[in-house]
């Protein structure tokens, strides 16, 4: 017979049981999380490295160089059946009063245009905004292409960077790397936000977009491979990361 003493004394451990088992498997799932966003880091640094070798179809050192903010969205995916849709997660930074590239900030893009389209597509892209209005939209944690900045696509090639109309055209150039059943690449339409999820991750906590991309928050070990690539290509100092996430 099971007497009260030792019913109470089994439900504890029952109970400490299931406890430590969601314990673990919430800690299992924030670990993959977090190695989420450290995988999408590297992609970026990776997709920006790879267009950046190709000096006849790469982003012109001179485009980059000028670039006020800078953002890569690997493997973004576009679906249309009738309208387009485009969705993906990457990453921005913006030049700071210093001249270095700020921490990173985690993006979504989301959105896309109608149109006849049939098919599906991934695209590496990377977004050069080249103006102070242009940073100030992507500052406010959120604008539409086409609504609130103009997009374009950018010269390619070492000659392009001789000239100067792209400076004129578009607050936003973009350059796309297409795998897939399109050909190329619409975002008017698209909306830029914050992933405050992945910021958390990336940080231990929330913090405001425009903090970040203004040079508030210290750069993470994460992001040095992304930073000194970028650093690289625009000439930009390259300061170290700092262990806490903010100054």
């Amino acid at each position: 017979m099971t007497t009260p003493r030792l019913l109470r004394s089994t439900t504890l451990v029952t109970l400490a049981s299931l406890l430590l088992f969601t314990v673990a498997g919430f800690s299992a799932d924030t670990e993959k999380d977090k190695s989420d966003i450290e995988k999408r880091i590297d992609t970026a640094t990776k997709v920006l490295n790879e267009i950046m070798a190709t000096p006849d179809k790469g982003i012109p050192d001179k485009v980059i160089s000028d670039a006020k903010c800078v953002a890569v969205i690997p493997s973004m995916v576009k679906i249309a059946v009738g309208f387009g849709g485009n969705h993906g997660k990457g990453v921005a930074t913006c030049r700071t009063e210093n001249g270095r590239w700020s921490a990173l900030a985690p993006i979504t893009i989301t959105g896309g245009s109608w149109g006849l389209q049939l098919g599906g597509q991934a695209v590496d892209l990377v977004m050069l905004i080249m103006n102070d209005q242009g940073m100030e939209h992507l500052l406010s944690s959120k604008f539409k292409i086409g609504a609130n900045a103009s997009a374009s696509a950018g010269p390619v090639g070492r000659d392009a960077g001789a000239d100067t109309d792209w400076k004129m055209k578009s607050e936003v150039l973009t350059y796309s790397r297409s795998r897939g059943l399109f050909a190329g690449i619409d975002l008017s339409g698209a909306s830029i936000t914050q992933d405050k999820d992945e910021t958390r991750l990336l940080y231990s906590k929330f913090v405001p977009f425009d903090e970040i991309l203004e040079g508030k928050v210290r750069r993470t070990h994460t992001s040095q491979p992304f930073l000194a690539a970028l650093s690289h290509y625009t000439g930009a100092p390259m300061a170290s990361a700092k262990p806490s996430a903010a100054q």
